[in-house]
């Protein structure tokens, strides 16, 4: 029976980590969807939920208003979910600049995105965080997707900037978004990638949908809306925007377990897109990447127990389960140290952080399968002390 847990674990495992990207890589290389993409510059939506941003939300707003497209096809709208700082006075601020403020009290970010949706006048809806900025370029690169009329909705490449602060949990999310964006390009190929992020992306007006529960992760919820109309959804890698990491590893893992349960909740209510006889290739990468995935704390636990059971009737097992033993040693050497220049060091932060994700992955399932629902976002966000002064950053 071990042996049997051992080989299963092992498998999948190496399904989740390489075998899926592997495969979507070749399946690509067979498809070659390529985009047709083409400049155009149809009316444009820029959409941006707050909650508390004082501290970001005019850089936000003056790397809005310094976008390289032509002012009279692009409108901004900032909606404030309940608000109690300074961010809703600071955005008024530019109402003589055309910046609409909405707002509203404290109901959830799928609902203040649903209200600004309906005050939008633009052909194309981009959705931003509030804490991301913009390359100037960075509209002009997600629009120029829409000549392709196959593509219903694009996703831009959110990039992290290097911070002084914090402790090395930052190091570890940017290294992970940069894997997860090396998916995105090979699934992009393939016809869709699986779902895009809050940071920058954006549809066609008319497929947007409100989703029906707000315990969802909005941009997953919303991009794949885009899938289920029967259009693609792809990557952009030269639509650039810029954030800075959460910053300490506490308030990454609270992030990660309210990310990963409203995601568990936004494929269960995208359970449709799972059917592989309407949806093809897309649904193995969706099961994959969002169920599979969330489901790797477990096979790593079976593969260590199973590992340490048949340590004595082979080598092989023996190489295992001291491979995974040293793991989790540096893993908390790591979070010893993530706070040192020594815990930054690769050999520190990667297991640390591999470990901080699959835990927090642990606790969204037992969350999700407890029946506990998420609805409000809470952002925690770090700030660069220059450009926060007022340096404008792009």
């Amino acid at each position: 029976m071990a042996e049997i847990v051992f080989w299963v674990s092992v498998l999948l495992l190496a399904w989740i980590y390489a075998g899926f990207g592997l495969i979507a890589g070749v399946w690509g290389l067979v498809r070659r969807r390529k985009v047709a993409a083409a400049p155009c510059t149809p009316s444009v939506s820029l959409i941006i939920a707050a909650y508390n941003e004082e501290l970001g939300i005019r850089d936000k707003i003056r790397n809005s208003l310094a976008l390289d497209y032509p002012a009279d096809a692009l409108e901004i709208i900032v909606g404030s979910d309940g608000s109690d700082d300074a961010t809703e006075s600071i955005v008024a601020e530019y109402g003589s600049r055309g910046v609409v403020l909405r707002a509203f009290p404290r109901r959830g970010k799928i609902h203040v995105l649903d209200e600004l949706v309906g005050d939008a006048r633009g052909e194309v809806l981009v959705f931003s965080d509030a804490n991301t900025l913009y390359d100037p370029q960075a509209v002009r690169m997600l629009v120029r997707n829409f000549a392709d009329p196959e593509v219903g909705g694009v996703c831009g490449n959110q990039k992290y900037r290097k911070t002084e602060g914090g402790d090395s949990s930052g190091q570890g999310e940017s290294s992970y978004w940069k894997y997860d964006k090396w998916l995105k390009s090979l699934q992009s190929e393939t016809g869709s990638i699986v779902s895009a992020d809050g940071a920058m992306y954006a549809i066609r007006r008319p497929l947007y949908r409100k989703p029906p529960s707000a315990a969802v992760t909005d941009d997953f919820a919303i991009s794949t809306g885009v899938i289920a109309a029967g259009k693609r959804l792809v990557f952009e890698a030269e639509a650039i925007g810029y954030e800075y990491p959460t910053g300490r590893a506490p308030d990454e893992f609270g992030r990660r377990v309210r990310l990963m349960n409203r995601g568990l909740n936004g494929v269960w209510l995208r359970r449709g897109l799972l059917n592989p006889f309407r949806f093809g290739f897309y649904s193995v990468i969706l099961f994959s990447h969002k169920v599979l995935r969330r489901l790797a704390p477990i096979l790593l636990l079976s593969l260590l127990v199973s590992s340490l059971a048949l340590v004595s009737t082979g080598p092989l097992y023996f190489v295992i389960a001291a491979g995974q033993i040293a793991c989790y040693l540096l893993a908390g050497v790591g979070f010893l140290l993530k706070a040192s220049p020594a815990g930054r060091h690769r050999l520190l932060s990667t297991p640390f952080y591999f470990c901080l994700a699959n835990a927090a992955a642990l606790v969204a399932l037992i969350t999700f399968l407890s029946g506990r629902r998420i609805e409000h976002w809470n952002p925690k966000r770090q700030r660069d002390p220059v450009a926060s002064a007022g340096r404008p950053a792009h």
